[in-house]
């Protein structure tokens, strides 16, 4: 009888074909399971697309000069922007379960007290993000709404179209979630010795001065939004 033998390189491509390959059976996995989830959440959030889109403008809506109104400028506007508004809170509703299916797929290659640091960091981005959010619509949108109406000229009429507001309000709660997730970038740079204490010390005036930047690019042109 002649005995098979086996090219040892030949068994370790393979085996890492068979890893590879069932690392993105996994990712396909989880990638489903979080789509799926923002589907069913939108589909209950279809039937309340109008009520929701009126939630949104009220900051707009409360401070709007009497006779003024919002419009839709183009014909599909009406029914496609609280559309996209519900896809939108469906993302926005939905991170958890994203945030927990990454999870889920890369913690396996961590260690164990990489482990122990990344958890908590993952709950407090989403909280963080979600607090941004609703700083953003509950102080900044009304100061900002508050000065614009202020400002407007005698004799022109103040008319907001739906989309350009829904676009607004959601670059703005983007960033403010996004400046909100400070704290979680600066504790994974010390973790990682990136940075020191002195070091974000050093940095601080220059970190103003690009606060500042960004605040007066991504707010309306008034100094309240950008303080």
């Amino acid at each position: 009888a002649m005995a098979t033998e086996h090219d040892p390189d030949t068994d370790s491509g393979f085996d890492l074909e068979q890893g590879i390959f069932s690392h993105l059976l996994e990712l396909r996995s989880r990638l489903i399971k979080a789509i799926a989830c923002v589907i069913v959440v939108l589909v209950c959030l279809v039937p309340f697309a109008n009520r929701l889109y009126t939630w949104l403008a009220e900051p707009l809506v409360k401070r709007l000069p009497h006779g003024a109104h919002r419009i839709a400028s183009q014909g599909a506007s009406s029914v496609s922007t609280p559309l996209k508004l519900a896809f939108y809170i469906a993302l926005f509703v939905s991170m958890p379960v994203i945030v927990y299916q990454l999870w889920a797929f890369v913690s396996p290659g961590l260690y164990r007290h990489e482990k122990r640091l990344a958890r908590p960091l993952l709950v407090a981005s989403v909280f963080l993000f979600y607090c941004g959010c609703a700083f953003a619509y509950f102080l900044v949108l009304p100061a900002a709404f508050r000065f614009l109406t202020a400002v407007t000229p005698a004799g022109v009429e103040m008319m907001t179209d739906i989309t350009h507001y829904l676009d607004f309000v959601m670059m703005v709660f983007f960033a403010f979630g996004l400046c909100f997730e400070i704290p979680v970038v600066q504790v994974i740079l010390a973790a990682t010795g990136l940075v020191s204490l002195q070091k974000l010390k050093s940095w601080r005036r220059y970190a103003i001065v690009a606060a500042a930047a960004v605040a007066a690019a991504i707010t309306p042109p008034d100094i309240t939004s950008m303080l």
